[in-house]
């Protein structure tokens, strides 16, 4: 049985957010290759595979999505992917940037799953993959306010894969370490002028595998999480970590 065969998404609509790159548009070509119509969410680019919508919005979020079922007549996949970063500790976290990583990381994900879910629920059936973090699981250092909001899109991941299993609809997270994204790149030019490369040796040494993942990489899992063969999976955290969480002591 062949890639396409086992894990093909043919007639599957999904909804991926944060989409436009990284993680986000690796998720989103990877869906497309297994014949998935893709609908991209993101603050930025708009064209016919791509919505702008800031999902901290509810009131965008519902339009966006009735546009799609307008169009589509139904959603089967909802990859929460959105969302932004955070370093600081306790007192380094102002009350403002605590308030913004919350509305994009954690808001954004009860906006999404609260618009799409109704839909899953009539059509008794859907798939939500919510994208956690290693943070949500151990110490951190300097990624307080990042890390709660990651800790609480993992229990709202249980709670909903628990709520709604009479109607079908599997619920996971997946909790990626360190993964090589323009994100990245951009933290070590604006900390680190100068020492980009010796940084990232730096935090890519901090898996124990010895690098960072790759966006493709994070994107195969959520694909198979995707796919009727994760039939059986509902109310997991996944970790793609290169060693992180169990052998990094």
């Amino acid at each position: 049985m062949g890639v396409m065969s086992m894990f093909g998404l043919k007639n599957k609509v999904a909804i991926v957010t944060g989409g436009s790159s990284g993680i986000g548009a690796a998720i989103c070509d990877t869906l497309a290759q297994q014949q998935a119509e893709v609908i991209s969410f993101d603050v930025q680019g708009s064209d016919n595979n791509h919505k702008i919508v800031d999902v901290s919005q509810q009131e965008q979020v519902k339009q966006a999505v009735g546009e799609v079922i307008q169009q589509f007549k139904h959603i089967d996949i909802l990859v929460n992917n959105a969302g932004v970063s955070l370093i600081g500790n306790l007192e380094e976290t102002s009350e403002e940037d605590y308030d913004r990583v919350f509305d994009v990381n954690t808001k954004g994900v009860y906006n999404c799953m609260l618009a799409v879910v109704p839909y899953m629920r009539a059509q008794q059936g859907g798939v939500i993959i919510n994208m956690a973090s290693v943070a949500a699981s151990v110490g951190i250092s300097r990624r307080f306010g990042y890390s709660a909001t990651k800790g609480a899109v993992r229990s709202m991941t249980y709670a909903v894969a628990k709520d709604y299993l009479e109607h079908n609809i599997r619920c996971n997270c997946i909790s990626p370490a360190r993964v090589h994204t323009p994100l990245v790149d951009d933290y070590l030019t604006q900390n680190y002028p100068g020492r980009e490369q010796e940084m990232f040796r730096e935090l890519a040494q901090t898996q124990p595998i010895g690098r960072m993942g790759t966006p493709q990489e994070i994107a195969a899992l959520a694909l198979y999480l995707c796919s009727d063969e994760a039939s059986f999976i509902t109310g997991t955290d996944y970790f793609i970590d290169g060693g992180f969480i169990k052998l990094n002591t």
